[in-house]
């Protein structure tokens, strides 16, 4: 199955989306198909042998509306249609507002006031008709596709309800002009849905503001070195393997590696992190970095469309077009809305007209007014909105969630579980003892220790020799090296033997090995792998080393601690090493020597039949099953190919902090999608009752089809701004 992405054009509402998503889903050979209204995108999947493109644009265009192919690195193309089609809102209500702007100062000024205004009644209806037939025209257009796949949307209620208000009109005018008219209240009551869907427009596009700061940060052009020449191309042109210049202050226009100079890069709009990264030769950049200080030349190894930056786009792309299944609610609430409101009003007309035997104007007003206050469009845009909000602020974090269903999912938690090695330790061992035996010092023992090591193929060579580098110690150069396997190394150092290994190499050695045993034991039981340093006779020092754990390991397993989430390690680890490490991250529940393919056991444990959600916290390689049997898959991986793959949430700091984050932002999110939807269900609950004529009788109040307008295109703007607020947010 193929997956492609089309941009819809003509969208009002929830409904709208509906039936697009129904016109897909009936061409042959669809597997799936998702139309998202907040982001005027249809994602869908379909088998390529039975269909094309062009048909998936067919269907939608025969829906009654736009459709374009688009793609992740298509970013230019997706903005200038958003723009095209804001601008096209725009010019459909200045075009509006300028016949219904007399004819509201003709109908609802002067004539109320009693200023004679010639030929009134057909003026009147010259201003309303150009906005009925030509503006109106999207709305009579939209409810035919609605009726096409038999159901109603928001166009369905506008297209009633204002042809009911010009058609008694353009009646009374022909054969009962004493009776009135009311063709301003038509072109009045579309011009405020247009205004409404152009401010929902712009606030719209606020919401997907992470993706346009994302879009913008690339630079257009690049100094390429081409045959010992400096030519200044665009990025397009940039290919594999080119040498490309950067110089201070500029920004990096694709991935690839140093391979000349040095210089601090500003990776902060990709991974979140302030600080500036120092880079030298051999050390990976990314595109769209900042170069803050030196020069430097660095060869191309991704371009276009496979740069973190484009695939980091891309998740976010997704992300804000995947339903969260609180949406599916919405949805089905949308589908029966419009009918259910179409009945209500008719029965409105019924009741006024047929029992309480008012006017037919009034009655047919009354129903107009139910019809124009119950849009639906606030409750469509309750979910996607806050959605697109809360990834755009997750990513301003560093943390990418990939879609709604797990944003949704992270607020319901009750386990975590994180992976040991690289996750919450650094992933590499590192000395953290070094104890003098005897005569010499601790810098003679890790002297001498480095020394024999830096020949060495063992797995804690290099963190020996790494501590000695540290300390600005000068090595000797071993002679007779010899590795002993299972044992350790010998090696001679200015004429003198020495041996590095365990205890093993003592007892092949017949050195005494005598009150070793319980310091090492001390060491071993805090997670520590010990190395023993001797000469031909005596052991002289101990050096251990241990995968320490990350800086921000325990604040991070306090912070989901005090969410009231269940922390747990997994690891290949024996057991006492297992529960050190987990000691000093302030983790009591361990699950030790478990080998990476029954990691996944281990979560389905917890997961109990679907009773608890899960995360698993893993480096998004060799915890791929786990990843993929939890609940939520968290991958550390600061922007890897393969961690972006793996999880539904990527930290790109590989900052553990950053799961308790996702965590507190998938529960504000939630909490404002539940927000809305309360709103615009109150509203209509409210609205409806009031427009229908309740407060009439007793109170006199009656609403007017003009305010019903406005306040129908408030809700929608006022949903739209609650959600904006989520970016004030501080995780």
């Amino acid at each position: 199955m193929k997956k492609t992405t089309l941009q819809v054009s003509g969208m009002h509402c929830a409904s709208c989306a509906l039936i697009i998503d129904k016109s897909l889903k009936k061409v042959e050979g669809v597997g799936e198909s998702n139309v998202n209204f907040s982001t005027s995108k249809a994602t869908i999947s379909f088998d390529e042998s039975k269909i094309k493109e062009s048909d998936l644009i067919n269907a939608v265009k025969n829906a009654g509306y736009g459709a374009a192919l688009i793609n992740a690195g298509d970013t230019e193309k997706q903005a200038k249609m958003q723009a095209e089609e804001l601008k096209k809102i725009k010019n459909s209500f200045l075009l509006s507002l300028v016949f219904a702007f007399p004819a509201f100062v003709i109908g609802m000024v002067l004539m109320p006031l009693g200023i004679e205004v010639p030929y009134s009644m057909y003026v009147l209806f010259l201003l309303s008709t150009p906005v009925q037939f030509i503006i109106g025209k999207q709305f009579y257009l939209g409810m035919w596709a609605a009726l096409k796949n038999k159901t109603a949307s928001m166009d369905t209620l506008i297209a009633v309800g204002t042809s009911a208000a010009y058609g008694m009109s353009v009646y009374n005018m022909l054969f009962n002009p004493m009776a009135g008219q009311y063709f301003e209240t038509s072109a009045i009551l579309i011009t405020l849905v247009v205004l409404g869907k152009w401010l929902e427009a712009m606030a719209k596009n606020k919401t997907s503001e992470a993706i346009k700061k994302l879009m913008n940060i690339v630079p257009k052009t690049a100094i390429v070195i081409r045959k010992g020449k400096e030519i200044e191309l665009s990025v397009e042109a940039i290919v594999l393997g080119d040498v490309i210049l950067v110089k201070p202050g500029e920004r990096v226009p694709v991935d690839g590696i140093i391979v000349e100079g040095t210089s601090s890069i500003d990776e902060s709009m990709i991974t979140g992190e302030s600080i500036p990264v120092e880079k030298k030769k051999g050390d990976e950049v990314i595109g769209g970095t900042i170069n803050k200080h030196g020069a430097f030349k660095f060869k191309a190894t991704k371009v276009g469309e496979n740069t973190t930056l484009a695939h980091i786009i891309k998740l976010i792309d997704e992300a804000q077009g995947r339903k969260a299944p609180i949406q599916r609610y919405a949805d089905k609430i949308s589908a029966y809305f419009v009918p259910a409101v179409i009945l209500i009003a008719i029965f409105t007309f019924i009741i006024w007209f047929f029992i309480a035997s008012e006017p037919l104007e009034f009655s047919l007003l009354v129903s107009i007014a139910v019809l124009v206050i119950a849009c639906p469009c606030a409750l469509g845009l309750a979910t996607p909105t806050a959605i697109m909000v809360g990834t755009g602020l997750g990513a301003k974090y560093g943390v990418l969630i990939k879609g709604g269903d797990a944003l949704e999912t992270a607020h319901k938690l009750k386990y975590v579980i994180f992976d040991k090695t690289g996750t919450i330790t650094k992933g590499v061992p590192e000395v953290t003892d070094i104890i003098a035996l005897g005569k010499l010092s601790e810098k003679k023992v890790l002297e001498l220790s480095a020394s024999l090591e830096k020949s060495s193929e063992h797995p804690l060579a290099d963190a020996i020799v790494a501590k000695a580098k540290e300390k600005k110690i000068a090595l000797h150069t071993a002679k007779n090296f010899k590795a002993i396997p299972g044992h350790g190394i010998t090696a001679s150092i200015g004429g003198k033997k020495y041996l590095l290994g365990n205890l093993k190499i003592l007892d092949k050695f017949n050195i005494s090995s005598r009150g070793l045993k319980e310091k090492m034991a001390e060491l071993e039981l805090q997670g520590k792998t010990v190395m023993i340093l001797a000469d031909a006779k005596k052991v002289i020092g101990l050096v251990a080393a241990a995968d320490a754990i990350k800086e921000t390991s325990k604040g991070a397993v306090h912070e989901l601690q005090k969410l009231g989430i269940g922390v747990y390690m997994i690891t290949g680890d024996n057991e006492r090493t297992a529960k050190a490490i987990a000691l000093q991250a302030g983790i009591t529940n361990v699950f030790a020597e478990v080998l990476p393919q029954d990691k996944a056991n281990y979560v389905k444990k917890l997961q109990q039949n679907g009773k608890y959600k899960v995360a698993m916290v893993g480096d998004g390689i060799n915890d791929s099953p786990a990843l993929a049997q939890a609940d939520i898959g968290i991958a550390m991986g600061a922007g890897t190919d393969v961690a972006m793959e793996t999880g539904n949430v990527v930290l790109m700091q590989n900052n553990l902090m950053d799961v308790s984050r996702a965590i507190k932002l998938s529960r504000k999110t939630i909490g404002k999608i539940k927000q809305n939807m309360f709103w615009a269900l109150f509203y209509n609950v409210i609205g409806i009752p009031i427009a229908a004529g309740v407060l009439y009788l007793p109170y006199g109040i009656l609403l007017s089809p003009i305010i019903a307008g406005g306040a129908m295109a408030l809700s929608s703007v006022s949903v739209v701004s609650n959600s904006l607020l989520l970016k004030r947010t501080k995780l």
